[in-house]
């Protein structure tokens, strides 16, 4: 008896082992199959190349800090127009090319289109959305009330055009108050387009003079500096060790303060509001709320918050860029004499002394050529605001992850050396044909492209033709005494956007 019970036993044990071996080599079959399939993958769809990084700092130590747009052009040369680099521990993927910018924000739009919102804004914004830092439905709706509205109060009409204008004039007589002698310009040209973005937002305009306007437009611009400083670009690098930095500490006191101007200003709004005949972008979105919450629809989108969000969103966006443009203009014909005696004679000859207005464009090719290529040469917003793949994406032979952040490198568009004759010289021939006529280029992208342009890509270029024109029109800009042109530096300062260097400029009217 005892026999026969081992043997059953030997039997059990035998069978359990053989299942026990078969599931072994089937375990070992899958892992195996995994490896290779792992191994195959990367082998076929790698991701992008790069320089070696560091562990925790990445590859910082060979990033220029004050102007990180330069070191990647030169990082693109090496590795391609797809590549990797590590702030610190973030992984970012690098665009360089007009193709390759192209191709991801255009071709690909969907992947490459959501924002990556970076500490400095998380902090600031508190999820509450705006336009320029949020994504999906929220950005969506934002963007498509924003962008009817902003057309609805002119934008890229004539309406607008007439606002310019106007703002030209006072512009004009703010300039003649220095009779000739040197001045800074980047006050008067500041508050200046400031006051159109303030026509279209709040329905009215403001004096220069204006405390609490030079307070808001003063505070404005050096959150924009700030946001390009080497202490803050390390607190969104690492937020957890650069909390307290004290440029961190600046601009959030700055945007409180801004934040509390416009709450007044809207409160002012609020209280004369005549949602039948809206001023502008503010009495719209509130006649908006105020009819949902009539109808008893509650929306999380149309709050105050939001609205302070979108609003120093559309005026930190439609001031710092073409107010610096402008200046950049101002200081490039200064800097170039005989270009600048070009653009006069272009306006004496086809507009005389009556007021420039926008059907004049195509008329000014040389002046049309000239504006583009300040735009062109100086690169305000070298690099686009980050980017966040919505989605595992293949591009150009890479595999770029779902969440990875992105920068399309705008300045390695617009100083393209296979689609510029000379991309680091001041050159308006870039646009003009053999015959003097003005000729589109498919790599002007200083807009950026995609879902993320511009919204105010259209008014932007409206402003910069009317002020250029009309300041040109009036007055021949010079060095001050005892400089001469070659002495002028077009180095730029450190920010967000690339300001011209602190100048001054003497404007002689042309009687």
């Amino acid at each position: 008896m005892i026999f026969y019970v081992f043997i059953f036993f030997i039997k059990i044990n035998s069978s359990i082992f053989n299942i026990f071996s078969v599931f072994t080599t089937l375990l070992g079959a899958v892992v195996f199959l995994l490896v290779l399939y792992i191994f195959t993958s990367q082998e076929k769809m790698k991701e992008p190349p790069g320089p070696k990084a560091l562990p925790l700092l990445g590859n910082l130590l060979q990033m220029d800090l004050k102007r990180p747009y330069i070191t990647l052009c030169e990082l693109s040369k090496k590795y391609g127009s797809v590549f990797t680099v590590y702030f610190g521990p973030n992984k970012v993927v690098v665009l360089a090319g007009y193709k390759t910018v192209k191709q991801a924000l255009v071709n690909h739009a969907e992947e490459f289109g959501d924002r990556s919102i970076i500490p400095i804004f998380q902090d600031f914004n508190q999820d509450h959305a705006g336009i320029l830092f949020t994504n999906g439905e929220t950005w969506k709706e934002m963007r498509r009330f924003a962008l009817a509205n902003l057309r609805n109060f002119g934008m890229g009409k004539k309406a607008a055009e007439e606002k310019i204008i106007e703002e030209c004039q006072h512009l004009i007589k703010e300039i003649e108050k220095h009779e000739g002698k040197a001045f800074d310009t980047a006050l008067s040209v500041c508050y200046a387009v400031s006051n159109i973005i303030c026509s279209i937002v709040y329905g009215s305009r403001f004096e220069y003079d204006d405390l609490e306007f030079k307070a808001i437009v003063g505070r404005s611009s050096e959150c924009i500096h700030l946001l390009g400083s080497p202490s803050l670009q390390l607190y969104n690098t690492f937020p957890w060790l650069f909390k307290w930095v004290g440029n961190r500490k600046r601009f959030h006191k700055n945007g409180d303060s801004m934040r509390e101007q416009m709450k007044k200003l809207f409160k002012h709004l609020q209280e004369t509001l005549n949602a039948q005949q809206c001023r502008g972008f503010v009495d719209s979105f509130l006649a908006f709320k105020q009819s949902l919450e009539e109808s008893g629809n509650i929306n999380t989108y149309y709050t105050n918050e939001n609205l302070l969000s979108t609003v120093g969103n559309l005026f930190g966006a439609g001031t710092d860029t073409t107010e610096t443009t402008v200046r950049w203009g101002l200081l490039l014909m200064a800097k170039n004499p005989h270009i600048q005696d070009q653009v006069q004679e272009e306006l004496s000859r086809v507009i005389g002394g009556r007021q420039v207005q926008v059907e004049d464009r195509k008329n000014l090719p040389y002046t049309d050529a000239v504006i583009h290529e300040t735009q062109r040469f100086t690169s305000i917003l070298p690099m686009s605001l980050p980017h966040i793949t919505s989605k595992d994406v293949a591009f150009q032979g890479y595999f770029i992850r779902k969440g990875t952040t992105v920068i399309p490198l705008l300045a390695s568009v617009l100083w393209d050396e296979t689609e510029w004759e000379s991309p680091r010289s001041f050159n308006p021939a870039h646009f003009l044909d053999e015959n003097g006529k003005f000729v589109k280029r498919d790599a002007f992208m200083p807009f950026s492209a995609g879902r993320r342009v511009c919204l105010g890509e259209s008014l932007a270029r409206m402003e910069l033709f009317l002020f250029f024109t009309s300041l040109l029109q009036r007055f021949r800009f010079t060095p001050p005494p005892g400089v001469m042109e070659d002495e002028l530096d077009l180095t730029p300062v450190v920010g967000l956007t690339l300001n011209p260097p602190s100048h001054q400029l003497c404007a002689v009217s042309r009687g």
